[in-house]
Parts: C-alpha cells; sequence; structure tokens
C-alpha cells in the first residue's frame, strides 16, 4: 500500500498524507498559506537587510519551502545558500502531481522538479541568487558542515515523530546557528517552548498560520 497520497487543502495546494504517522506534510488548513506565514513571512523576511543568507531546512518533504524560497530571492535579490535535509523523498509519480506551480505566480512544473531531481549530497546552482543541496540523511545522525542564519524546522509534529524534538537535536541545531540566527517552526508546544529556552534560545510566540493559534521564532543571542 502506497504510504503517501496526495490530499487538496483549504487554500487548493497539496499536501501529502503518511499513513504511517497518520499526519500531513503541511497544514490541511492550507498548505500553501501555513509556508508562507510560518516560514517566509516570520523566517525569510525577518533577514530583509542581508544581502547574503545562508538556510537550513529540517524536512524537505514536498519541497514547497524551499521553491517559496527560491521564488522570495528573485524578488529581494538576495543571495541565498539553501541545505534541506530529508531521509524519505518523494517518489517522482508524486512530485509530478503537486500543483504548486499552478497556484504560485513566477514558478514552473519544471522549478518543483529541478529541485527533487538534483543530485543528494552537491551544490547545484538553480538561478543566480540560489545555490542548493538535498542531504538524504537522518537528522539524529546529522553534523553540520556550516553555519546558518536560518532555520525552517518543519519536522513532523512532536506527538508524531518526538524523536526530531529531543533536546539533543535542538542543541544541535542552536550550535550550528551565528548569533543573530533565527528557527522558525510551525508548532507552539509548551514542552518545546521550554526546551528551546533551556538551551539558550529566545523565544518568540508569534500569531500562528490558519488554524493555529500560534508558532514559535527562536533566537540566538
Amino acid at each position: 500500500m502506497e504510504q503517501r497520497k496526495l490530499v487538496k487543502t483549504a487554500d487548493g495546494s497539496h499536501t501529502l498524507y503518511f499513513l504511517e504517522l497518520d499526519e500531513h506534510y503541511h497544514s490541511t488548513k492550507g498548505a500553501i498559506q501555513e509556508s508562507v506565514h510560518v516560514f517566509i513571512e516570520n523566517g525569510y523576511a525577518y533577514f530583509t537587510n542581508r544581502e547574503e543568507l545562508n538556510i537550513l531546512e529540517v524536512g524537505f518533504g514536498s519541497g514547497l519551502n524551499a521553491l517559496l524560497t527560491l521564488l522570495e530571492s528573485r524578488k529581494s535579490i538576495k543571495q541565498i545558500k539553501y541545505t534541506a535535509i530529508e531521509k524519505f523523498p518523494l517518489p517522482h509519480e508524486i512530485v509530478n502531481n503537486l500543483n504548486y506551480n499552478t497556484l504560485l505566480s513566477g514558478t514552473s512544473s519544471n522549478e518543483l522538479l529541478e529541485l527533487h531531481e538534483t543530485s543528494w549530497g552537491e551544490w547545484h546552482k538553480l538561478s543566480e541568487q540560489f545555490i542548493f543541496r538535498k542531504l538524504k540523511a537522518d537528522l539524529k545522525f546529522f553534523q553540520p558542515d556550516d553555519n546558518f542564519e536560518l532555520i525552517y524546522f518543519d519536522a513532523f509534529a512532536p506527538d508524531k515523530q518526538p524523536e526530531m524534538w529531543e533536546e539533543d537535536i535542538l542543541k544541535e541545531m542552536y550550535s550550528c546557528l551565528t548569533i543573530g540566527g533565527v528557527l522558525v517552526t510551525y508548532s507552539a508546544k509548551g514542552l518545546i517552548k521550554r526546551r528551546l529556552k533551556a538551551i539558550g534560545f529566545k523565544v518568540e510566540n508569534l500569531p500562528g498560520p490558519p488554524g493555529k493559534r500560534e508558532m514559535i521564532r527562536a533566537m540566538k543571542e
């Protein structure tokens, strides 16, 4: 039985349902809306005045966050260096049916496919502003080889995949952030806030995307 199936969310964009975890990749209230709100408006846009930005994404998944960031880099003319970690890549037949290109102006189906089909572990220049690599890795064993200004922490929810939110992993995220760097995530669980604060993050509670009251932005001071 196929473990993942396409689901249309409230804003018309696709998410994926992962049978093994009984969990969706994105909010069913709107996949694009959620990604734009959490990762672009409260992550990427936080660094409006920076000309260069080094981003780590935990949970490449459908490729939506990377695609949105690629589109934003064209508007702001930032130089983006983007590393995405993914343990379970999507098969081509699923990627080929994702509908983000029909809903996002300025992109094409080829760009999403390119993100998914680039070779693993190598840097690829996808535009004048956007350099990209994917790492097929388990976050528990990930050894960062760079420092990042921004982390998109988009793992499955803490109650579905608690091992991704353990203190040791969050400490690793803290360690690979630059001073003034931030981690953004859709989760706003009290346990996660307490862990982030204990590690040394300054935690902000921000309004969440549709269907969620809050989200977290955590800064390394």
